[in-house]
C-alpha cells in the first residue's frame, strides 16, 4: 500500500553509491552543450518537446527538467547546468518556433528577462565602467 522509504532510510544506504554523488562525467560546458544538443536533435526528442509544449509545459520548465536530469545521472554538475541553460533554452525555443506551435517562455516578466540577458555588458571595458573605483569596506586593500 505505502511504497515509500521510511524516515532515515537514506542514511543507511552506502555512501557515494548514487551517480550524483560521484564526480561528473563532463566538466567542460562546451562538451556538455554538445552532448545535450546531440540528444535533443534526434527526431523522437523533438517530437517529445512538441508534445510537452502542446500539453502546456513552458520552455523554462523543459530546460530545467533536462538539466536536473543530467545532474541526477551524474553527466555534469549544477554549475555547468547554470552556464549552459541559456543555450539550451534558445535551442528548445527554436523547435516550436520552427513548427509554428504557440508556446510560453516560462518567465513571469518577459521584459525583465530580456533586460537581464540581452543588456549585459559586452566587453570588459563596459564592465569596468560599471564597477566602483575604490572599495572602502573592512576587507578592502589599502
Amino acid at each position: 500500500m505505502y511504497n515509500r522509504p521510511i524516515p532515515g532510510q537514506s542514511l543507511t544506504a552506502t555512501p557515494r553509491n548514487s551517480s550524483y554523488e560521484q564526480p561528473p562525467v563532463i566538466v567542460d560546458p562546451k562538451i556538455a552543450v554538445q552532448t545535450h544538443l546531440k540528444r535533443l536533435t534526434k527526431p523522437k526528442a523533438m517530437e517529445d518537446i512538441l508534445l510537452f509544449i502542446d500539453a502546456g509545459v513552458d520552455i523554462r520548465t523543459l530546460v530545467e527538467g533536462t538539466l536536473r536530469g543530467a545532474v541526477l545521472e551524474g553527466i555534469h554538475s549544477i554549475d555547468v547546468s547554470l552556464i549552459i541553460a541559456p543555450v539550451l533554452h534558445e535551442f528548445i525555443r527554436g523547435i516550436p518556433l520552427a513548427a509554428g506551435v504557440p508556446f510560453e517562455e516560462g518567465f513571469e516578466d518577459e521584459e525583465d528577462f530580456e533586460e537581464a540577458i540581452y543588456k549585459m555588458p559586452e566587453t570588459v571595458e563596459e564592465t569596468k565602467k560599471e564597477m566602483p573605483e575604490k572599495s572602502s569596506g573592512l576587507m578592502a586593500r589599502k
